[in-house]
């Protein structure tokens, strides 16, 4: 389903402190610049994330490969 709107800062800011909590990131910080700088493990490279549209597009492909890796109970 498409977005009626831009991912705001705070949505950003709400899935980055998610994804730390949860441990799919190591860190997640959002710059003066507005830019997210995001780290997989702790003595990874940091990636530049631009705006929040980023972070929430981060946050998707996530969601996706945990769900598509995940085993199938039923």
């Amino acid at each position: 389903m498409a977005r009626s709107s831009a991912p705001t800062t705070a949505e950003a800011g709400a899935w980055a402190d998610v994804l730390v909590r949860r441990r799919h990131l190591h860190a997640a910080v959002l710059t003066p610049t507005g830019q997210w700088l995001v780290q997989h493990e702790p003595d990874g490279p940091v990636r530049v994330l631009a705006g929040p549209a980023d972070v929430v597009e981060l946050a998707a492909a996530i969601q996706h490969r945990i769900r598509t890796t995940r085993p199938r109970t039923r």
